[in-house]
């Protein structure tokens, strides 16, 4: 069953007065519990396209099916509904609210939900020890490390059970090490939860290991290749992968949607 369908999707800024075209027709579909990566050089349409199916931007032309919903026209206050029923985001910069703890941290998008502290408690306490942090549940960000930051905002992006995880260099930052162990539980959480999550990646290492990836050039899509491996690597395999060419932005300065990425929580 397809979760995510884009047809003919286009999305072209305006930079310097200029158009700018950064999606030029790109139609891809995803089906429930599909791990991707999508790949391509810097200024490919990669970011943006995730942006466009997590309703963070909208497309300039082109239709997107998110679940029951086509999303084109739907105005503002109805895809946030969406946005927060449906998705959850894993950023390069983890967003984690630094007055708080790791766990009120992972609680926040159902608070926000107006969700008891109660309830919200006990679901966040098994997502934490889930990604291993169950001894660090009283630390604020600033006492984590980088991978403890961004093993807590996966548990915070899990917390109301999406159907979809939208993940955008989610190592970028990290070391090699490090990159691996947050690698190895997006495979994890995918085969335990059955999640559909889609990585937007410049590490090919990573990228070679999933069961599909989408290479987009110039904003179309160049291929669109699946395999046969399973779906967990075997141990080692991540940490042999060829280290990250390091992350850069898809989108011109100033025109990305940074502000509507920077805080996803605000929404959930």
């Amino acid at each position: 069953m397809s979760l995510v369908v884009t047809h003919d999707l286009h999305k072209t800024f305006v930079h310097h007065g200029r158009p700018l075209h950064v999606l030029r027709g790109v139609s891809i579909e995803i089906g429930q519990g599909e791990l991707v990566a999508i790949v391509g050089s810097s200024g490919a349409g990669k970011s943006t396209l995730m942006h466009c199916i997590g309703t963070l931007d909208l497309p300039s032309k082109g239709t997107i099916k998110l679940g029951p919903h086509q999303l084109a026209g739907l105005p503002g206050a109805q895809l946030a509904k969406i946005r927060n029923e449906t998705i959850g985001f894993v950023f390069q910069f983890h967003h984690l609210l630094p007055e708080f703890d790791a766990l009120e941290n992972v609680m926040m998008p159902g608070l926000i939900q107006g969700r008891s502290r109660k309830e919200m408690s006990v679901l966040a306490k098994k997502l934490l020890d889930e990604v291993g942090l169950s001894k660090r549940e009283t630390h604020r960000p600033s006492e984590l490390s980088g991978g403890e930051q961004q093993r807590v905002a996966l548990a915070r992006a899990l917390v109301l059970n999406p159907k979809l995880i939208l993940a955008d260099e989610p190592t970028g930052n990290l070391d090699s090490a490090t990159s691996a162990a947050i690698q190895r539980l997006f495979f994890e959480v995918n085969e335990r939860h059955g999640t559909t999550i889609v990585v937007v990646t410049h590490d090919n290492g990573f990228a070679r290991l999933m069961p599909r990836v989408i290479t987009l050039k110039d904003g179309e899509v160049l291929s669109d290749v699946r395999s046969e491996k399973g779906t967990l690597p075997k141990p080692g395999e991540l940490e042999a992968a060829a280290p990250s060419s390091g992350p850069e932005d898809d989108a011109p300065a100033g025109e990305a949607p940074a502000a509507a990425a920077a805080e996803p929580t605000t929404d959930a």
